[in-house]
């Protein structure tokens, strides 16, 4: 709620001055000028224009004219049609869960869309699992539903979807636009490579379902797409059996509990853990009977606090130790599931899958988790955040695909030349492999041109009075990056000019130009990717 923010001062008295100038200034256009069914639903109070001018990120601040809380998909259409009739169109972004960090789900002096508010309007109708020839199982699930929520869906049929992100309390929609990934995404591809069907309403306000076979453009456009082609307010998820393992009642889904192993394992050497990681993910399904379902990997660095949570408290101090003495550890994360066939061999599966990794002796550890206390692990931490009041503060996050053939340098030059220098405090940071053949390059989203690319994901958290010093370390490893002629992609990017962002699209970019010619060709949709509109 906006009530529990923490936003600065500043930003309250831009809000106020901003709302006296909206009315002593003529606008290019009133939502008092919108047609009557559809004004009844704009909402320009202060609270309404607090929260849509914030998001996760607390690093960008960007005022709406209103915030529309749409009662059906009819709204989001009239609304795009609506500006798309006036001689100067105004500017509309969909926000879900307002998890973006740079204002990507802003609209300046344009309609930021509440969607989450068409929950409330769908009847029970938001996730509906089904099934049907050849497809299988699958969920037809609403844009604005959150995947915690689809998660608890389809567990009630004991089934899943397979791949994931690491935070589930984002929607489906913004996901999607994205590219929704994690260390699944090795194996089961990105969440975007997972998607039978879209409904989507483009930016002339046309309502369209699409697919691989149906209108093919806008669906291989609005995966991954930044929002730029559509909005998304259907998406049909292909969904497998859960790792189920029955309690006493073995016929009753409810009772039923799903269970993984979860394995962290501690290596002082980069190439030694990027190759054991490399290896990992270098699996063949059809001849190997074990491998992983998840693999991740992260830093623990020098620097405090040291969240040595996941570790037995005996253990501890000797991992302290290791950390100061070589002021990085690599940590590799596996993840195994298994249900009542396999839970009498997943040891020795688990056996099978760390058999020649070349972690440092001793330091492997395991626990067993619930499969749902596995996937929403961040929502655990969050909780503990709020309660210190530490969630709603600064985010100035940094995610990166680099490719395999310069993980190496980057090591040295950011991990250890950056990160470790600074005396700030320490993140979470991740770092992991992923195969680029679980992409669909007609998609819009981006990776490096290699068949293997690590994500790097430096996860900070700052006070205000912090945030310039985190945002020079990003633009120093931008930097970096750019004078050692390391071909990174930025995820969740905010590129400033648009020769920035025709150079992050490369060969893509004639491709993407021409897509938003044709499904948004007044530039109406997510202006806070500041691709075609300056702000």
């Amino acid at each position: 709620m906006v009530k529990n923010s923490i936003v600065p001062k500043s930003f309250l008295l831009l809000l106020l001055t901003s709302l006296v100038l909206s009315q002593a200034q003529p606008q290019p256009w009133s939502p008092l000028q919108a047609p009557k069914e559809l004004a009844k639903k704009l909402n320009h109070g202060p609270n309404a224009l607090l929260l849509a001018s914030t998001d996760f990120g607390h690093t960008v601040h960007k005022i709406p004219l209103a915030v529309l809380n749409p009662t059906s998909i009819n709204d989001i259409s009239e609304l795009i049609k609506f500006s798309k009739s006036l001689p100067n169109p105004f500017t509309i972004a969909a926000r879900g869960n307002g998890h973006s960090l740079h204002g990507q789900a802003m609209a300046y002096n344009g309609i930021v869309i509440n969607m989450t508010e068409l929950n409330s309007h769908r009847n029970g109708s938001g996730i509906v699992v089904s099934w049907k020839a050849p497809l299988g199982y699958y969920a037809d699930v609403g844009g604005e539903q959150i995947w915690i929520d689809v998660l608890h869906a389809t567990l009630e049929r004991g089934l899943t979807p397979l791949s994931w992100t690491n935070y589930l309390y984002l929607t489906i929609g913004g996901t999607l636009s994205n590219a929704g990934i994690s260390g699944h995404s090795f194996r089961f591809g990105p969440q975007i490579s997972n998607v039978h069907e879209l409904d989507v309403v483009t930016g002339n306000g046309d309502m369209i379902t699409c697919s691989a076979k149906n209108n093919s453009e806008l669906f291989f456009a609005v995966l991954g797409g930044l929002g730029q082609f559509g909005i998304i307010t259907r998406a049909r998820i292909p969904l497998v059996p859960a790792p189920t393992r029955a309690s006493a009642n073995f016929f009753d889904f409810r009772e039923k509990i799903y269970f993984v192993k979860w394995l962290r394992m501690l290596y002082s050497d980069f190439l030694t853990f990027s190759k054991d990681q490399e290896n990992l993910i270098s699996f063949n399904e059809s001849k190997q009977k074990s491998v992983p379902d998840y693999m991740g990997g992260s830093l623990l660095l020098n620097h405090p606090p040291l969240d040595l949570s996941f570790y037995p408290v005996s253990d501890q101090p000797k991992i302290t130790s290791l950390v100061t003495r070589f002021g990085i550890i690599y940590v590799l994360e596996l993840v195994k599931y298994y249900d009542n066939e396999s839970r009498k061999i997943v040891d020795k599966e688990i056996q099978e899958i760390i058999r020649g990794l070349n972690f440092l002796p001793t330091f492997i550890y395991e626990k067993d988790a619930s499969y749902e206390q596995f996937l929403n692990r961040v929502h655990t931490e969050e909780l503990a955040l709020r309660s210190q009041g530490l969630w709603d503060r600064p985010h100035p996050w940094l995610d990166l695909f680099v490719p395999k053939s310069r993980i190496s340098d980057f090591n040295e030059g950011v991990f250890k030349g950056i990160l470790l220098k600074q005396n700030l405090t320490a993140g979470f940071s991740q770092v992991y492999p992923t195969n680029r053949s679980k992409w669909d390059g007609r998609m819009s989203a981006i990776t490096p041109d290699e068949d293997v690319f690590y994500l790097v994901s430096l996860l900070y958290t700052s006070g205000f009075d912090q945030l310039k010093a985190y945002q020079n370390q990003n633009q120093q490893i931008l930097q970096f990056c750019k004078d050692a002629g390391i071909q990174i992609k930025q995820y969740l990017s905010r590129e400033e000019t648009l020769e920035q962002w025709v150079e992050h699209f490369g060969p893509k970019w004639k491709v993407f130009e021409e897509r938003k010619a044709a499904f948004d060709p007044k530039h109406i949709l997510s202006p806070g990717q500041r691709i075609f509109i300056k702000q």
